[in-house]
């Protein structure tokens, strides 16, 4: 998604411009990113963990306003993954080497890179430490560390993906095995499942059940195939003008959706999936397959769930409307991994209306000195759909509330 351009003025402008020439101060000759640790300093104006799309992003947006020499991302990852194309590789569409490319590509130039994992937040002392034992000191922290993928919640998994038929779009080493499973597949149970915990891109499941039911059409195996959805949601989707016209596409294509059924186990030697009803626990229900998409269970990365930063539940605390954090003043979050009542996927727009700023950058700037944040967060979501018929894009805000169809 382009970022959209911050817009400033006032006393805003003088702010930005204190910090510009504070920034110049400290200035030193431009560099290029690098992971190499003797290049790496120990205090940054700006660290941002996570090398994601929302961290890039912010990277590139705040070497604008600091010098890229005072900016810094923690990421460990070699390769940057575009997880949205994944959708298309399950289904044989497109090859996975689209999706990716070198980390050190994508890094804005001069930023740091700081290729380490991140273990421990310390947001009272205004540092972090990473797994190769240093302790990096920053002004501001910008966290950006996306979701959990808890494959190991669900009984028999991840080494269930070891045998043929069973795949999962969520994870670069598991999506071709999504494909593989739709070219072997003959006759049977085609099922395809939504897990009882927050996930990202929550299209995503039901994406790749469209597209497998156009393949087997296309190759001569609908007749052969029993499409099933079993989700753990009460329905289809949470919009009920858009869950209407899924529901007809459904019937259309005879799709079989079962609600309140909750994926805990795979039995992938025998092909069976154990399914709870959510609505009866305890109860459960074993169904063969003969292809199977697992959507994964999901949580916030284990890093935060138990950091100063998190809330209950273990999302990083920040103001909905801001994206600065509840209680430390010069942390953001954004993205997956807060608790922003929006969706989880990188369609969530934080805009406020046409050629308003991304309030990430805004607030930053224009609040964090006095401990206030300025700028709105929106929270719009867009869900393009990859299905038979119409081709709508609904743009639904946090509230749930249609207010646009492009």
């Amino acid at each position: 998604m382009t970022p959209l351009a911050a817009v400033v003025s006032g006393p805003r402008v003088r702010l930005f411009a204190c910090l510009l020439r504070l920034g110049c101060q400290q200035a030193k000759p431009l560099q290029l990113h690098t992971g190499a640790s003797l290049a790496a300093k120990n205090h940054y104006e700006v660290l941002v963990l996570g090398g994601g799309s929302g961290g890039i992003t912010m990277a590139a947006r705040m070497k604008r306003k600091v010098g890229a020499e005072n900016v810094a991302i923690v990421e460990p990852s070699e390769r940057h993954f575009y997880q949205p194309i994944w959708t298309l590789v399950g289904a044989g569409a497109k090859p996975l080497a689209s999706s990716g490319r070198p980390t050190a590509s994508v890094i804005p130039s001069g930023v740091e890179w700081i290729k380490a994992r991140v273990v421990d937040l310390n947001p009272d002392k205004n540092c972090i430490h990473t797994d190769n034992d240093k302790e990096i000191s920053y002004k501001y922290l910008i966290i950006a560390l996306g979701i959990q993928l808890d494959y190991e919640k669900i009984k028999g998994l991840p080494e269930g993906f070891a045998h043929p038929q069973i795949g999962s779009n969520y994870s670069v080493r598991t999506v071709e095995k999504t494909w593989k499973a739709l070219q072997d597949f003959k006759e049977g149970n085609a099922i395809f499942t939504f897990p009882n915990t927050p996930v990202k891109c929550a299209g995503a499941p039901q994406k790749i059940m469209y597209l497998s039911e156009a393949y087997f059409r296309k190759t001569g195996k609908r007749s052969k195939a029993n499409i099933i959805f079993n989700t753990s949601l009460g329905a289809i989707f949470g919009v009920k003008k858009y869950a209407d016209a899924l529901q007809e596409i459904i019937r259309e294509r005879n799709l079989t959706v079962n609600y309140k059924q909750n994926l805990i186990e795979v039995r992938a030697d025998k092909q069976e999936a154990v399914f709870e009803n959510l609505d009866k626990p305890g109860e459960t229900q074993v169904i063969s397959y003969e292809m199977l998409h697992v959507t994964p269970p999901m949580s916030p990365p284990d890093v935060l769930k138990t950091s100063p930063v998190a809330d209950a539940a273990g999302w990083v605390d920040v103001d909905k409307d801001t994206l600065q954090h509840k209680r430390y003043p010069n942390v953001f979050g954004i993205g997956d991994c807060t608790n922003l009542p929006t969706s989880k996927t990188a369609a969530a727009v934080g805009v406020t209306g046409e050629d308003q700023p991304f309030c990430g950058s805004c607030s930053i700037w224009v609040g964090a000195e006095d401990g206030s944040a300025s700028g709105w967060l929106g929270g719009m979501a867009i869900h393009p759909w990859m299905a038979p018929g119409p081709k709508s894009q609904p743009l639904i805000d946090r509230e749930q509330h249609e207010e646009l169809k492009i």
